[in-house]
């Protein structure tokens, strides 16, 4: 899913190489549950955010999800053990 064009770029912003590399590691929603309001870039690109600057949830860029979603899903994704397998996953570098 390509970015929103108004969201400004974050040095902790996922390129697009690098996102292609995990996309399909992030659970769909679930189903029979709310829809998502917010694509998985985002939510993966804020929680990428606040582990950079290490803030608060609350504390997230207006620009994000709301910072509960972004938190249930961190939380969600924790459970399900997405994080080792995306942490263990081969990224290509970025290509200058």
């Amino acid at each position: 899913m390509p970015r929103r064009s108004r969201r400004r770029a974050y040095p902790s912003d996922l390129t697009d190489l690098q996102w292609s590399a995990i996309a399909s590691m992030m659970p769909d929603a679930t189903p029979g549950g709310r829809p998502r309001k917010a694509a998985k870039r985002e939510i993966v690109a804020a929680i990428l955010h606040l582990l950079r600057a290490g803030c608060a949830w609350r504390l997230l860029p207006h620009d994000s999800p709301p910072w509960q979603a972004v938190h249930h899903h961190f939380r969600r994704w924790q459970r399900e053990g997405v994080w080792p397998r995306v942490h263990h996953a081969p990224v290509p570098a970025d290509q200058k």
